[in-house]
Protein backbone atom coordinates (compact mmCIF):
# COMPACT_ATOMS: atom_id res chain seq x y z
CA UNK A 1 0.00 0.00 0.00
CA UNK A 2 1.60 3.60 -0.25
CA UNK A 3 0.85 5.76 2.36
CA UNK A 4 -1.66 8.16 1.34
CA UNK A 5 -4.87 9.66 2.26
CA UNK A 6 -7.03 6.77 1.94
CA UNK A 7 -4.37 3.82 2.94
CA UNK A 8 -6.19 3.97 6.66
CA UNK A 9 -9.74 3.56 5.64
CA UNK A 10 -8.66 0.77 2.82
CA UNK A 11 -7.05 -1.28 5.34
CA UNK A 12 -10.01 -1.52 7.42
CA UNK A 13 -12.01 -2.35 4.37
CA UNK A 14 -9.73 -5.03 3.38
CA UNK A 15 -9.67 -6.66 6.90
CA UNK A 16 -13.63 -6.86 7.36
CA UNK A 17 -13.28 -8.35 3.48
CA UNK A 18 -10.90 -10.88 5.07
CA UNK A 19 -12.60 -11.89 7.51
CA UNK A 20 -16.06 -11.98 6.08
CA UNK A 21 -14.50 -14.48 3.33
CA UNK A 22 -12.85 -16.52 5.76
CA UNK A 23 -15.71 -16.90 7.98
CA UNK A 24 -17.81 -17.63 4.96
CA UNK A 25 -15.51 -20.02 2.85
CA UNK A 26 -14.07 -22.09 6.41
CA UNK A 27 -17.18 -21.71 8.64
CA UNK A 28 -14.34 -19.98 11.57
CA UNK A 29 -16.50 -18.41 14.27
CA UNK A 30 -15.18 -15.06 14.18
CA UNK A 31 -17.25 -12.79 16.26
CA UNK A 32 -18.31 -9.42 15.52
CA UNK A 33 -16.35 -8.32 18.09
CA UNK A 34 -13.09 -9.79 16.64
CA UNK A 35 -14.14 -7.94 13.10
CA UNK A 36 -14.45 -4.58 14.61
CA UNK A 37 -10.83 -5.08 17.29
CA UNK A 38 -8.79 -6.40 13.70
CA UNK A 39 -10.38 -3.27 12.14
CA UNK A 40 -9.00 -1.20 14.72
CA UNK A 41 -5.42 -2.41 15.23
CA UNK A 42 -5.42 -2.14 11.38
CA UNK A 43 -6.10 1.35 11.60
CA UNK A 44 -3.94 1.67 14.38
CA UNK A 45 -0.63 0.14 12.76
CA UNK A 46 -1.37 1.45 9.28
CA UNK A 47 -1.62 4.69 11.24
CA UNK A 48 2.19 5.14 12.87
CA UNK A 49 3.52 3.73 9.36
CA UNK A 50 2.07 6.78 7.43
CA UNK A 51 3.51 8.58 10.39
CA UNK A 52 6.48 7.61 11.33
CA UNK A 53 7.85 5.83 7.99
CA UNK A 54 8.26 7.01 4.59
CA UNK A 55 7.51 5.20 1.53
CA UNK A 56 5.19 2.00 0.85
CA UNK A 57 3.95 -0.45 3.52
CA UNK A 58 2.59 -3.84 3.35
CA UNK A 59 -0.66 -5.37 5.14
CA UNK A 60 -0.89 -8.67 5.81
CA UNK A 61 -3.71 -10.71 7.39
CA UNK A 62 -3.32 -14.24 8.39
CA UNK A 63 -6.02 -16.47 9.52
CA UNK A 64 -5.78 -19.39 12.42
CA UNK A 65 -9.06 -21.15 13.75
CA UNK A 66 -8.19 -19.00 16.96
CA UNK A 67 -6.64 -15.91 15.95
CA UNK A 68 -6.26 -13.47 13.18
CA UNK A 69 -3.18 -11.96 13.09
CA UNK A 70 -2.94 -8.41 11.40
CA UNK A 71 1.08 -7.92 10.45
CA UNK A 72 2.54 -4.49 9.02
CA UNK A 73 5.64 -3.94 7.36
CA UNK A 74 7.61 -0.77 7.02
CA UNK A 75 10.44 0.96 5.95
CA UNK A 76 11.96 2.67 9.13
CA UNK A 77 13.49 -0.09 11.14
CA UNK A 78 13.04 1.90 14.62
CA UNK A 79 10.88 -0.22 16.63
CA UNK A 80 7.60 0.88 18.53
CA UNK A 81 7.67 2.21 22.55
CA UNK A 82 4.52 2.47 24.48
CA UNK A 83 4.64 5.09 26.06
CA UNK A 84 3.66 5.66 29.96
CA UNK A 85 -0.01 6.14 30.32
CA UNK A 86 -0.98 9.96 30.41
CA UNK A 87 -4.68 10.94 30.54
CA UNK A 88 -3.57 14.39 29.64
CA UNK A 89 -1.76 13.37 26.42
CA UNK A 90 -3.54 13.94 23.14
CA UNK A 91 -2.89 11.88 20.29
CA UNK A 92 0.00 9.06 20.26
CA UNK A 93 -2.34 6.36 22.51
CA UNK A 94 -2.16 3.98 19.08
CA UNK A 95 0.27 1.19 20.48
CA UNK A 96 -1.27 1.55 24.40
CA UNK A 97 -4.56 0.48 22.29
CA UNK A 98 -3.27 -2.51 20.27
CA UNK A 99 -1.39 -3.81 23.26
CA UNK A 100 -4.93 -3.42 25.54
CA UNK A 101 -6.49 -5.64 22.39
CA UNK A 102 -4.52 -8.39 21.44
CA UNK A 103 -3.61 -11.16 22.43
CA UNK A 104 -0.15 -11.01 21.10
CA UNK A 105 1.98 -8.35 19.86
CA UNK A 106 5.55 -8.39 18.12
CA UNK A 107 7.58 -5.87 16.55
CA UNK A 108 10.69 -7.21 15.24
CA UNK A 109 13.52 -5.91 12.66
CA UNK A 110 13.54 -6.96 9.01
CA UNK A 111 16.75 -6.56 7.05
CA UNK A 112 14.75 -3.19 5.73
CA UNK A 113 12.65 -1.74 7.91
CA UNK A 114 10.70 -3.84 10.71
CA UNK A 115 7.35 -5.72 10.93
CA UNK A 116 4.98 -5.51 13.59
CA UNK A 117 2.36 -8.30 14.15
CA UNK A 118 -1.05 -7.99 16.60
CA UNK A 119 -2.76 -11.50 17.73
CA UNK A 120 -6.34 -10.75 17.80
CA UNK A 121 -8.68 -13.67 19.29
CA UNK A 122 -11.58 -14.69 16.75
CA UNK A 123 -13.98 -15.41 19.46
CA UNK A 124 -15.78 -13.50 21.97
CA UNK A 125 -14.30 -15.59 24.89
CA UNK A 126 -10.92 -15.49 23.45
CA UNK A 127 -10.99 -11.72 23.10
CA UNK A 128 -9.09 -9.62 25.41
Amino acid sequence: MEADDTCIARGRQLAKAFLDQARADHGLPISQNAVEVTRLVVSELITNAVKYAPGPMILTLRVTPEVVEVAVWDSNPTLPIARAADTGRVGQHGLEIVLTVAQGFVAQREPVGKRVTARIGLADHCDK
